[in-house]
């Protein structure tokens, strides 16, 4: 992905106000927090102390975020947009809630979208939608796939120190990395037989290879779990390896003096 460094935060266009709005996202899950503002002060707050500092306009102070909750933001990188006027933090979310309704996101408010192929329980079923549907409230965030390996990768470090009685994970960490491993093995090849299936069937069949890849890759989370490590790392890899050939990334594989990889 093509960046440019910003010299100093002269470069940001500010408001009328002297304010500049700032999306606030997890950098792991890729969820959507909130939406806050920002005046000079609150942005170079946020530079020095590493945490979200915002400008609140209603009580017209400085805001810094969690200072009584304890749900803070912890930086990771912050983006100016194209036009200069608008903000992204990448944050470390502390606590699990952004939202001052006790949510993880702000954002739990879905308009009727009579083009949305949403199949919510929530979503409306019509039709023709009508102008005064109210917009349904989710207890979810919205939908995001990293929040989904995110979410797991978090429920299975939580089930470690579980009973295995209770928790099919924790029985597999109970169980022992033999254990874990070979399951590993097992949905690989219903992975196998699946895609053989669907490739001798045709289309109709290919529900069956989702789901069995789906096995896989959570047993696949489990592994990495094991070893603490969080689905991004895997994310990170692959991007790492974007834009060079595959035929090359064999080739390094090949010669042991040469650990690097690509695509």
């Amino acid at each position: 992905m093509y960046t440019q460094a910003v010299s100093s935060i002269d470069q940001v266009q500010w408001d009328a106000q002297d304010l500049i709005p700032a999306v606030a996202q997890d950098i792991d899950s890729g969820e959507v927090l909130m939406l806050a503002w920002m005046n000079r002060e609150a942005l170079a707050k946020t530079l020095d102390t590493g945490y979200a500092v915002y400008w609140s306009r209603s009580r017209q102070s400085l805001w810094f975020k969690g200072e009584t909750s304890g749900n803070t933001q912890r930086i990771h990188q912050i983006w100016l947009d194209c036009d200069a006027d608008a903000l992204l933090l990448q944050v470390k979310a502390q606590g699990g809630i952004a939202c001052h309704t006790g949510r993880p996101s702000c954002f739990f408010q879905a308009l009727p979208n009579p083009h949305s192929t949403n199949t919510s329980k929530n979503a409306e079923n019509t039709d023709t939608p009508s102008p005064t549907v109210e917009p349904f409230i989710s207890e979810r965030a919205p939908f995001s796939y990293n929040a989904i390996l995110h979410q797991l990768a978090t429920l299975i470090q939580s089930r470690k120190n579980q009973s295995a009685e209770h928790s099919y994970i924790a029985r597999l960490f109970a169980l022992g990395d033999d254990a874990l491993l070979k399951k590993i093995g097992e949905e690989a090849t219903e992975v196998v037989l699946a895609a053989k299936e669907a490739a001798y069937t045709g289309k109709e069949a290919t529900s069956k290879l989702v789901s069995e890849m789906a096995d896989l890759w959570f047993h696949c989370l489990i592994v990495l779990g094991r070893f603490d490590l969080p689905p991004t790392a895997v994310l990170q890899e692959l991007a790492r390896r974007q834009g060079v050939s595959g035929l090359e990334e064999k080739a390094r594989r090949s010669n042991p003096l040469d650990s690097s990889t690509s695509h």
